[in-house]
């Protein structure tokens, strides 16, 4: 009678939420080659083709979809097992920086679905240097901030080019102060734009300050100023104005992970986040 391997029923579900061979072999701490050795031997296994490869992604065939439903249930039902009918619910906090995490977190959540129910995972969302300071502390696991001071190592997620966005009605005669929708003054990118704007004697008024990116973004639609975001982050909506007005550039910046997590599962966790925002990033 055969028999499924835990690990590589891991291995699958990895592949069907992340689409991406080399990305769940990021997570798994593995080769891509084992993880398509994995697939096979489970498609063998099975006497099922579970996935589609192609030379861009990675899709689950019709007996694959069906089966990604029974593999959640029997990881849930192994780790059930393992840690008895109360499994002890491991935490994981992560602090994600306002001007980093953009449109990604809501799909990097979803990624997480495919790991063990076990896990307990609490997201704060804030500026870098208060993250920073919060992972110093040990409060938090893990942060995605962009670096501030003298933090060394962690890993590169992505690099971010910074542009002045504004609505398209956006109008701003030269010689006025320009207005700007910015977050509060202990925000990293606010001190560069400001800088930026000092250094080109472009006088300048905060038009609006808001609580959070999604705030400024907002404002910035609303057409109260021009916001300093990431191309990533800016909706569709928005126009970078900085040819246009002649604005200084703002340049570019590193989205960095910093962890000190150890335990297996929280380490999973962390490289499917890893992986999965490095894989949307990409797809932008």
């Amino acid at each position: 009678m055969s028999t499924l391997d835990i690990e590589t029923v891991q291995a699958f579900l990895l592949v069907a939420e992340l689409q991406n061979f080399t990305r769940a072999a990021e997570v798994l701490g593995t080769t891509q080659a084992a993880v398509s050795m994995k697939l096979q031997r489970l498609e063998a296994t099975l006497n099922k083709r579970l996935v589609e490869r192609s030379p861009r992604a990675v899709r689950l065939t019709a007996e694959g979809m069906t089966f990604q439903k029974d593999a959640k249930a029997l990881i849930d039902a192994h780790d059930r097992a393992l840690n008895g009918s109360q499994a002890v619910r491991k935490q994981l906090a992560l602090g994600f920086s306002d001007h980093a995490a953009g449109p990604e977190l809501v799909p990097i959540m979803e990624r997480l679905r495919s790991l063990s129910s076990s896990l307990t995972i609490t997201v704060q969302i804030g500026f870098s240097h208060d993250l920073l300071d919060a992972f110093d502390s040990g409060t938090l696991d893990a942060v995605i901030v962009r670096p501030e001071g003298s933090h060394r190592g962690g890993e590169k997620l992505t690099e971010d080019e910074f542009g002045w966005f504004a609505a398209p009605s956006f109008n701003w005669a030269v010689g006025e102060r320009l207005p700007i929708a910015t977050l509060a003054p202990s925000c990293g990118v606010r001190a560069i734009a400001v800088r930026a704007l000092d250094k080109a004697k472009l006088p300048w008024t905060e038009t609006f300050i808001g609580g959070g990116v999604t705030a400024v973004v907002a404002a910035a639609e609303a057409g109260l100023g021009a916001a300093p975001l990431a191309r990533r982050i800016a909706p569709p909506g928005l126009i970078d104005i900085g040819a246009t007005y002649k604005l200084p550039k703002l340049g570019r910046s590193k989205v960095m992970l910093y962890s000190r997590v150890s335990d297996a599962a929280q380490l999973a966790a962390l490289r499917t986040i890893s992986a999965a925002f490095r894989k949307i990033v990409l797809a932008a």
